[in-house]
């Protein structure tokens, strides 16, 4: 044991946060607490750095983009705006770090280039995991949580959970359990050559099979109760991969995309399947006959003992309950990081949702969270730097134009600045809209950037005063430059009316 804590770093004993999980969501959590001086331990099950990305998406290439070159060098802030792949970092040299990895043979990178840039970012960052370090249990004690590992017992006052969302999930639809899941896929996709496929399932992982099984089946079947909101695909950054398998289907290529509820499956003496739907969209009976049948049903976060703890779930216990602050809605000290935050889904306006589910959002996600577990559990207050009122304006203006935290968490995240108390303002930095709303405070102007449910994109203004708060938007522009003079006055007036 001795020789084993010299290998590994952290070792098991008492810590002030654990957090679990080295994919995306535990390295950036753990990144932005050591950035805050808070002492933590990092540790995995797994033998390297990557998370899911180890060993998805199955057909070995992602949903998200990153643009190599772009407008703005990797090194600058403003480029995380081009890059969904990439953790963020404040030293310049470790940003953009997907984009040296990424072959540009198309803009989404593959399994072992995303791979490859979370484990740079571990190393060049310093990034320390305890590796093969399984959680396995957790219980209370008096002065916190214990982690119980395969290593021996964690005590920490705070506990992180950076777990994911990928605890295969099926649909209760009768004779499904002959179905393989979207984990027990064959990587294999020339041995589809030919079939007829029906996938179970139409939101990401069902259009990722079928871009992947398009070349190769004669035949594919994307199956589920509700139609594709093709709208809101084509705006989307996983607009790729739905697009290839959605235009087969206009085009009469041989893919269809069914609106029915799947009554039950049968496999067939011929060792196929046989799925007896009924049409949604349009109402009948429906039966398919395939060679291969693939559930892409979804996905639950594997709470392991978290929920008999008293972690309480939502959607019917796919995720655990968040407050705006990603802390368990029910136990407090438990707090969850990576694509489990989407749980905290903000205020989905117009129905457009956060990006919490992707890098490209919950990188930010956990800066914040960070910095809230400083502040709430160990009194280590944030920045709030005091601004002269007349520089405020240019500073929220600049947010709307080019912040990549507002432009990445649409609707999601607002820029705030307070009123002080000297007459002056004070810079609260970013904060969720949700808790900007729901938790008061001093008379402040928030900024942020939204999209309506036709694609457009406007910035808003969101003015809080004697205890109400009043919303403003203003019309989308057609190149999204929201720096011209009408937009400055739009935003000087509120801070005018605001913060005096």
């Amino acid at each position: 044991m001795a020789q084993l804590a010299v290998e590994k770093p952290f070792p098991p004993g008492e810590y002030p946060v654990v957090v679990v999980g080295s994919g995306p969501g535990g390295l950036q959590a753990s990144y932005a607490l050591r950035r805050l001086g808070i002492e933590h331990a990092l540790i995995s099950q797994d033998d390297s750095p990557g998370g899911m990305f180890r060993k998805w998406p199955v057909f070995g290439r992602l949903l998200s983009w990153t643009k190599a070159d772009a407008p703005y060098d990797r090194r600058a802030r403003e480029y995380e705006w081009f890059d969904h792949n990439s953790l963020v970092a404040d030293e310049p040299e470790n940003r953009g770090l997907a984009a040296e990895f990424i072959d540009r043979t198309w803009m989404v990178p593959t399994v072992p280039e995303m791979t490859a840039n979370l484990q740079a970012f571990a190393e060049r960052t310093g990034t320390a995991v305890r590796l093969e370090c399984r959680w396995e249990g957790t219980r209370f004690e008096e002065e916190g949580f214990v982690l119980e590992t395969t290593d021996g017992e964690y005590r920490c006052k705070v506990a992180v959970f950076a777990i994911g969302v990928t605890d295969p999930l099926k649909t209760p639809i009768p004779g499904i359990e002959e179905v393989p899941h979207y984990v027990d896929v064959r990587r294999d996709k020339e041995s589809y050559r030919g079939k007829r496929v029906v996938v179970i399932g139409k939101r990401n992982s069902g259009f990722e099979l079928a871009d992947g099984l398009v070349p190769w089946a004669s035949q594919v079947f994307l199956v589920s109760p509700r139609p594709v909101a093709a709208e809101v695909i084509a705006l989307s950054t996983v607009r790729a991969r739905y697009l290839q398998p959605y235009e087969d289907w206009s085009w009469g290529g041989g893919t269809f995309a069914v609106d029915a509820a799947i009554d039950r499956i049968e496999r067939t003496a011929g060792g196929g399947y046989r799925i007896l739907a009924s049409g949604t969209t349009r109402e009948g009976p429906i039966v398919l006959e395939a060679d291969e049948a693939i559930a892409a049903t979804g996905f639950r976060t594997p709470m392991r003992d978290l929920a008999g703890l008293g972690c309480a779930t939502v959607k019917q216990g796919v995720l655990p309950a968040q407050t705006h602050h990603w802390e368990s809605a029910t136990v407090p000290g438990i707090y969850f990081a990576g694509n489990a935050t989407q749980a905290a889904a903000g205020l989905r306006k117009h129905g457009v949702a956060s990006a919490s589910g992707t890098v490209s959002g919950f990188r930010y996600n956990s800066r914040l969270l960070a910095a809230h577990i400083g502040e709430k559990h160990f009194g280590i207050e944030r920045p709030r730097p005091s601004l002269a009122v007349d520089d405020v304006a240019p500073l929220l203006v600049s947010e709307v134009a080019r912040s990549p935290e507002l432009w990445s968490q649409k609707s999601y995240f607002v820029r705030v600045v307070s009123r002080g108390d000297d007459g002056g303002a004070v810079d609260e930095g970013y904060q969720p809209l949700a808790a900007f709303l729901d938790e008061g405070g001093a008379d402040a102007i928030a900024v942020t950037v939204e999209m309506n449910g036709s694609g457009e994109i406007y910035p808003a203004a969101y003015l809080r005063r004697n205890g109400g708060v009043e919303e403003d938007t203003r019309p989308p522009q057609a190149l999204n430059e929201f720096e011209g003079e009408g937009y400055r006055a739009y935003i000087d007036d509120h801070v005018r009316r605001t913060l005096g």
